[in-house]
């Protein structure tokens, strides 16, 4: 587990995001998510699947920075 130390010098070294919400349906967001530092634009139907895809751009973003083994 990191410390408050090194997650406050990696805070937004991985990513930044830009969310938009085009529609709410069932009680959850319908949208696209844009990763903007690789300028890749994703849809999403539900804010669950919107935080997996961030959690899964981030994971990538963390092997490729050899940060995850």
């Amino acid at each position: 587990m990191m410390k408050d130390g090194e997650l406050s010098a990696r805070h937004m070294e991985l990513g930044n995001f830009a969310i938009r919400i085009h529609r709410r349906e069932h009680k959850s967001w319908q949208g696209f998510v844009t990763h903007l530092e690789k300028n890749e634009t994703v849809p999403f139907r539900s804010a669950l699947e919107l935080l997996l895809i961030i959690n899964n751009i981030l994971n990538e973003e963390e092997q490729e920075a050899g940060i995850l083994k």
